[in-house]
C-alpha cells in the first residue's frame, strides 16, 4: 500500500475527518488531500508528525519492511496489539494461544 493508501486507513480508524486532522496538525486541509490522494508526499518532519500522531513508526506509513519475513499482517497486528491496554494485551495473547491450540489440534 502507499502512503496515501495507510494515511487515508489510520484517518478512518481514528473516526476523523480530514479537516479535522488538517486543523489538529497546523497542516492545509489541500496539503493533506494531496498526501491522500497520493498526489504529494510529505517531508520527514510532517511524516514524523503523522507518525506520532497515529502512534505509528514511519515505517508503518511509508509500507517500509525490516525485515524480510516480516508480512503486512504481521505489521498490522503489531500496531494493534501496542495500541492495546495492558489488560487487553494479556487477553489477546490467551486468545491466540486459543487458535494456536486449535490449528495443532487440526494437524
Amino acid at each position: 500500500m502507499s502512503f496515501g493508501d495507510n494515511l487515508r486507513a489510520l484517518i478512518e480508524e481514528r473516526d476523523i475527518t480530514q479537516k479535522e486532522l488538517a486543523k489538529k496538525l497546523n497542516i492545509a486541509p489541500s496539503t493533506l488531500g494531496s498526501y491522500v490522494q497520493n498526489v504529494r508526499e510529505p517531508d520527514f518532519a510532517t511524516l514524523k508528525m503523522f507518525a506520532n500522531f497515529f502512534d505509528v513508526s514511519t515505517d508503518y506509513l511509508l509500507d517500509h519492511s525490516v525485515k524480510e519475513c516480516s508480512t503486512r499482517q504481521e505489521n498490522e497486528l503489531l500496531r494493534v496489539f501496542r495500541s492495546l491496554s495492558e489488560e487487553q494485551q494479556y487477553i489477546c495473547i490467551e486468545q491466540s494461544k486459543v487458535f494456536m491450540l486449535v490449528n495443532q489440534k487440526r494437524k
